[in-house]
């Protein structure tokens, strides 16, 4: 199962440089692509906006 960004997502950054997927893009609220994410909840653990939950 995938992790989700929220709209509460202040588009900071931070979770980009932690997934080690790459599965993250930018925007004006970043996504995360299931396809690639693995559930390991690394940028969850980041997000100063808890704006990362799983799917």
């Amino acid at each position: 199962m995938a992790h989700v960004i929220s709209d509460d997502c202040i588009a900071c950054g931070t979770c980009i440089d932690e997934c080690p997927m790459e599965a993250i893009s930018e925007g004006d609220i970043y996504k995360i692509n299931p396809d690639l994410c693995t559930d390991c909840g690394s940028c969850a653990a980041v997000c100063p906006s808890s704006a990362i939950h799983p799917a």
